[in-house]
């Protein structure tokens, strides 16, 4: 498939006009002008990359790629060594940030309702389809051991549970990644819980005092399902090979 067709394809699927982000969607590194096999990975990171380039693919496709508004734009060191061993191999790096956590099918967020049987589901401002935030509902309340523990099993990474209340938990909300300053925003709506993915030392206060159950997941657990889903539906209806690439990361 030529390259122009693909991101074409994955910008009418993904539609990153509709959010600002940090960092540039759609082609980053431009390498080969035709597709066959690509690389599929949360972040461009180097296993990645040497992953990409010993599976012979044209083309690594990620959720955190380069170029971030706060980082130095000088190419040196860890980045250099990435860029230059995908110009070297021919290899197209494509990234989608935003757009990805948001798509209302293979969306970061969409994907962990999908796993942990949300329902109910919808943005948490209503009416905003880019909301970055969606909430909903368990189909049965659960205290938070509980909670902690369906994460813990389907994420293979046990979270950090802050109980800001001894109350059952029906009404959840959650955004995957680096998200937790949006408890302040979640608990306005009166909601039990919220998941995303890093916590920070004012998180801690912020559920305790404002009653909210908070599970620090994982970012890189809570955005391993946008960028595979992505990945098999591109296989599907494109009939390219893709191969998911992952980076074990704690964080």
């Amino acid at each position: 498939m030529k390259r122009s067709d693909f991101i074409s394809y994955l910008d009418n699927l993904l539609k990153p006009w509709q959010i600002s982000d940090y960092a540039p969607n759609g082609l980053q590194v431009e390498g080969s002008e035709l597709i066959t096999k690509i690389a599929t990975a949360v972040t461009a990171d180097k296993n990645a990359v040497d992953q990409a380039v010993e599976m012979g693919a044209d083309c690594l496709l990620v959720h955190h790629g380069y170029f971030w508004k706060s980082e130095p734009a000088v190419i040196t060191g860890m980045k250099q060594r990435r860029i230059k061993a995908l110009l070297v191999n021919d290899i197209n790096l494509i990234g989608y940030h935003l757009p990805l956590d948001i798509h209302p099918v293979v969306g970061n967020n969409a994907q962990l309702a999908k796993l942990f049987g949300f329902i109910e589901v919808e943005p948490l401002h209503l009416g905003n389809d880019t909301d970055l935030v969606l909430k909903g509902k368990l189909a049965t309340p659960m205290t938070g051991a509980e909670l902690s523990g369906l994460i813990g099993d389907k994420l293979n990474r046990q979270p950090l549970h802050i109980a800001g209340s001894d109350k059952l938990i029906e009404t959840i909300a959650w955004c995957s990644g680096g998200a937790q300053d949006y408890i302040d925003e979640v608990a306005k709506f009166g909601i039990d819980a919220f998941i995303s993915g890093e916590v920070s030392e004012r998180t801690y206060h912020s559920a305790v005092e404002q009653g909210v159950h908070y599970f620090a997941a994982g970012h890189h657990a809570t955005e391993r399902g946008g960028i595979k889903a992505l990945g098999e539906q591109i296989a599907e209806e494109l009939g390219l090979e893709v191969v998911f690439v992952d980076t074990p990361n704690p964080v």
